[in-house]
């Protein structure tokens, strides 16, 4: 555990039981909402690819125009 993990810990440990449970709460669906994040997006590098390589075949043919955010 790192330093900073630890000075974390120890002040975390100084609050209401409480709070404690809702750091907790909060850090753990942290956690588990970025391992589902990094999975979406690891089963997604194919057909991520796939628009990559549609949206460059359009840019290429002239079928694209350039983006101009005022006239958004």
């Amino acid at each position: 555990m790192t330093r900073l993990m630890q000075t974390a810990l120890a002040e975390i440990s100084k609050l209401p039981e409480a709070e404690q449970d809702a750091l907790a709460a909060w850090i753990l669906e942290e956690l588990a909402s970025e391992g589902r994040w990094n999975t979406a997006f690891a089963e997604s590098a194919d057909a991520l690819a796939q628009l990559a390589d549609d949206a460059l075949s359009e840019h290429r043919a002239g079928r694209t125009q350039p983006l101009e955010p005022d006239a958004l």
